[in-house]
């Protein structure tokens, strides 16, 4: 097909040649003959210049996923990215095992003084000593003159009592003796008729306040600056500690005893012991990871009224109070003595 559309080219050249040659010579007389016989075809020419670039054509079906290329060469580490929000607190781990046993913790306050114990009874008297020899009994001698008083000596042991004899004129009163020994405790006496009962007595009055009471898995993590309302109630019979409010009001006044234990879990603590919206006591602890425990308590005198709580200070980043069905948080008082 190209073969043919080269020789129809190649005849139309040389028709345009001859008749551009026909023109150039003068007429001598127009001589029109037959037409002769076509000549061989030309040599090929040489090619023609590239034609001009053709529309774009539709965007073809896409190709099959070829295979995967090598690794490329690893690039430069990005810049660290913002910090992301805090996430919601997730649920409690398992209970690693025991950790190694930390050095031992401040010594504690000195506790209160117990009552004087009841006094002894009274020992026996010790027996009595041996007693010495004999001496033995001189001739009298010759009276001398009557010496000067000398001074008086050391009571010598008493000796055996000699045979009386006869009753001699009365002397004159001599000077007091030395106070003699204690003599052996006599025999204990017959029992005496009991006497009449006496009229009876006003009781005594003892006043009676006391409280425990817990956190519970809806209570935990209290909120900060309010008295923590504790729900789970382990005593309060004298319905002194309300729950409502999670404050105690003293009925009596006198010396009271307050104590609290916090299990510690996934935020830190700052709790102080409130009197009256005074700040008492402080107790913190930071986190760490699994489970901390923090306690505290003091002594405090009360009056008919005052009230009694604990509190979150610091913060909600200070309220890790936790609680669960293994863990507790708890917080007790009760009356040492009346005003």
């Amino acid at each position: 097909m190209l073969q043919i559309s080269l020789r129809v080219a190649l005849l139309l050249l040389l028709l345009v040649v001859r008749c551009i040659a026909e023109e150039s010579t003068p007429s001598k007389g127009c001589v029109c003959g037959y037409p002769g016989i076509p000549g061989d075809p030309g040599h090929n020419g040489l090619p023609g210049r590239d034609g001009r670039d053709g529309l774009r054509g539709d965007k073809g079906e896409q190709g099959e996923i070829g295979p995967s290329g090598p690794a490329g060469v690893g690039g430069l580490k990005g810049d660290k990215g913002d910090t992301g929000t805090s996430g919601a607190t997730g649920s409690k781990g398992k209970k690693g095992d025991n950790g190694e046993r930390g050095p031992p913790g401040k010594m504690g306050p000195q506790g209160i003084q117990g009552p004087y114990g009841p006094k002894g009874s009274k020992g026996d008297l010790g027996l009595p000593g041996p007693q010495g020899p004999k001496g033995d009994v001189g001739s009298p001698g010759p009276h001398g003159p009557k010496g000067e008083v000398g001074l008086r000596g050391d009571r010598g042991i008493q000796g055996p009592l000699g045979p009386p004899g006869k009753p001699g004129p009365k002397g004159e009163m001599g000077v007091p003796g030395h106070k003699g020994n204690i003599g052996y405790r006599g025999e204990r006496g017959a029992r005496g008729e009991k006497g009449e009962g006496g009229e009876k007595g006003e009781s005594p009055v003892i006043p009676k306040s006391a409280f425990s009471v817990g956190l519970t898995a809806r209570s935990k993590l209290p909120p900060a600056n309010t008295p923590i309302r504790f729900d789970k109630i382990i005593y309060n019979q004298q319905n002194h500690y309300d729950p409502q409010s999670g404050r105690f009001t003293c009925p009596v006044a006198g010396a009271y005893f307050f104590t609290y234990h916090i299990t510690v879990f996934s935020r830190n603590v700052k709790v102080a012991l409130m009197k009256n919206g005074a700040k008492i006591i402080h107790t913190m602890d930071n986190y760490q990871a699994s489970e901390d425990q923090a306690a505290g308590g003091a002594v405090l005198h009360l009056d008919v009224g005052d009230r009694v709580w604990l509190q979150v200070v610091g913060g909600e980043l200070f309220n890790g109070l936790f609680a669960d069905e293994d863990d507790d948080t708890t917080f007790s008082g009760f009356i040492i003595f009346g005003a």
